[in-house]
């Protein structure tokens, strides 16, 4: 069981600010996590695979931001590993209430079928999570997510670890250091992502 229902505001953006963030554990505790390397998506060599291209021409979802937060997060933490947990909902919740957590949502149909998630601090986006209901839902609502980066000047696209999956986006792993010096560098932008 949490001490408390939710992260400070302030201690969960300091925690972003200096590398850090949180993920629930097994046993109902708080785990903080800073990897060393740390997984990013170089927003300037961001690739669309060639079968996800084919979908992106035929327009089937429609994207929206910041329309259904608390499901895409609830939706996130769904799975049976999960550690996305009650406090972290809470959390992030009110950093989203705040302006600084964020939802990419692909809905279909009026459906909300894919979408990700995360922090957005200056010219640094923390993707957190993703889910997909439909093929291809939730990797639409990424290239959805680094267009709007781009086209906002965004710096820094963290995905905290790299995957085979994220790899197919152009992920690649960075050592803390250099991670800590793209991070001072994007959060001293003065940009926003609404």
């Amino acid at each position: 069981m949490h001490d408390r229902l939710r992260i400070e505001p302030r201690d969960l953006l300091n925690a972003y600010c200096i590398g850090a963030f949180p993920m629930a554990m097994d046993d109902g505790s708080l785990g903080w996590f800073s990897p060393d390397p740390r997984g990013v998506i170089p927003l300037e060599s961001f690739h669309i695979p060639h079968g996800l291209k084919r979908t992106l021409k035929k327009a089937l979802f429609e994207i929206r931001i910041n329309s259904a937060f608390a499901d895409v997060i609830r939706e996130c933490g769904s799975r049976k590993e999960t550690w996305i947990d009650e406090t972290i909902i809470a959390s992030y919740q009110q950093l989203h209430s705040m302006g600084f957590a964020h939802s990419v949502e692909a809905w279909q149909e009026g459906e909300l079928v894919g979408g990700l998630y995360g922090v957005s601090i200056a010219g640094a986006f923390f993707g957190e999570s993703m889910f997909s209901k439909k093929t291809d839902a939730s990797k639409v609502a990424l290239v959805s997510l680094v267009r709007r980066l781009r086209r906002r000047n965004f710096t820094l696209l963290d995905t905290q670890w790299s995957t085979p999956h994220l790899k197919s986006f152009g992920c690649i792993d960075i050592s803390k250091k250099y991670y800590m010096e793209k991070l001072a560098q994007a959060l001293a932008q003065n940009v926003k992502f609404v």
